[in-house]
C-alpha cells in the first residue's frame, strides 16, 4: 500500500486521537493512521495537498483556505521535510522511527506545532510538553 503525506501531518498522524474538521475528515484521516501503521506501507513525501488533505473540507481549489493560510501549512511541511530526503519513498513503519528520533522535544516542533489549533489535544505535542 502506497500513501502520500505532507510533511506536517507525519506529526498530526502521530497525536491524532480522533478529532477532526468534520465527520468525513476524520474518518479519512483514522483510516490513513491505521494505514500507515500496517507493513508494506510506502510513503511519499509532498508539501502539498495529500491522502489526508483529500477529505478536508477547507481545502479548495489545491489551496487550504486561502492564499496566507495555505502558505503557513506549506511552511510547516518544510519544517519537516527540510530533515528528510523527499526524493525517496520510504517504508511508513521506518519513517515515523525516524520521526520518533528527529522531533524529541517540545522545542522541535513548536515552530511547526505551536500555533496549531489541535495541539493542545494532540497526543505527540502533550508528550513532547511532558518531557521538558
Amino acid at each position: 500500500m502506497k500513501l502520500v503525506l505532507r510533511g506536517h501531518h507525519l506529526l498530526c498522524l502521530k497525536g491524532f486521537q480522533g478529532y477532526g474538521y468534520d465527520e468525513d475528515f476524520t474518518k479519512n484521516m483514522t483510516e490513513v493512521n491505521s494505514k500507515r501503521k500496517q507493513p508494506n506501507t510506502t510513503i511519499s513525501l509532498v508539501s502539498s495537498p495529500d491522502d489526508i488533505c483529500s477529505a478536508c473540507p477547507n481545502l479548495t481549489d489545491n489551496l487550504c483556505e486561502n492564499e496566507k493560510q495555505n502558505q503557513r501549512i506549506i511552511d510547516m511541511d518544510n519544517e519537516v521535510l527540510k530533515r528528510l530526503d523527499t526524493t525517496r519513498e520510504y517504508d511508513s513503519i521506518e519513517l515515523f522511527e525516524k520521526i520518533d528520533e528527529i522531533f524529541t522535544t517540545k522545542e522541535s516542533v513548536d515552530k511547526i506545532c505551536l500555533n496549531c489549533m489541535w495541539h493542545e489535544k494532540c497526543l505527540f505535542y502533550q508528550k513532547l510538553s511532558n518531557h521538558r
